[in-house]
């Protein structure tokens, strides 16, 4: 029984995301990201899960892959297609949205056959760009003029799809110690970012991506001094 419980964990994920997708199109955006959080929590232990109980398998990791596009792919994908719609009176301009969609599914494969990915990214992770995306509707109920412009979502798309695929360095959250000296960054970034979390709440996640990129290129430029 205990080598299926990492999968019903990605199972979950994949159904967190299909109701996420569902409330977007709604433009329920509050609930999408409820449900973009639980899918990013089921994500991270169900590789945890399969490492303690040393049941990982191939079919585990093409199911989370698969399970990724829906929650980390199709989703943000879909909040670019709502927020371009409300954007302009385009008929097929908003699909253009989806191409985040093709970015991430491009992204999971090539991460399935790099073996270099095991303890760090390279490129932007899809759920970090998906809580980046669900962001955005929030900060455009503040300062519409911000988000709601056509030109600015589709620099955001054109952005986001390049961070995807390119060959830059970021650190991962699976720690193979402790210790303050090999992750001093990686904490440093989770406490800059449960503060911006607690002060800004949804509103934070763009700054938390920014730290993300900078407390990375800090990790690995002292990684390589030493």
């Amino acid at each position: 029984m205990k080598k299926h419980i990492p999968n019903i964990l990605t199972c979950l994920n994949l159904f967190s995301g299909c109701l996420g997708v569902l409330f977007v199109l709604e433009g329920d955006f509050m609930s999408a990201f409820y449900c973009v959080l639980v899918s990013g929590i089921f994500d991270f232990f169900d590789g945890m899960v399969a490492r303690l109980l040393r049941v990982r398998s191939n079919i585990g990791k093409e199911l989370d892959s698969l399970a990724d596009v829906i929650s980390f792919g199709f989703l943000p994908g879909a909040v670019l297609y709502m927020l371009l719609a409300e954007s302009t009176d385009h008929d097929y301009l908003p699909y253009l949205g989806f191409i985040i969609t093709a970015f991430s599914a491009l992204r999971l494969a090539k991460f399935n056959v790099d073996e270099e990915q095991t303890s760090e990214f390279i490129g932007l992770n899809t759920p970090m760009n998906t809580f980046f995306i669900i962001s955005l509707p929030f900060i455009g109920q503040l300062y519409p003029a911000w988000i709601y412009q056509p030109y600015i979502l589709l620099a955001v798309v054109g952005l986001v799809s390049f961070l995807l695929v390119c060959n830059i360095r970021l650190f991962s959250m699976k720690l193979s110690s402790l210790a303050w000296s090999e992750n001093k960054f990686r904490y440093l970034f989770l406490a800059v970012s449960v503060i911006l979390l607690l002060g800004l709440g949804v509103l934070a996640l763009p700054a938390i991506l920014l730290a993300y990129f900078v407390f990375s290129h800090l990790h690995f430029r002292f990684l390589r001094k030493e």
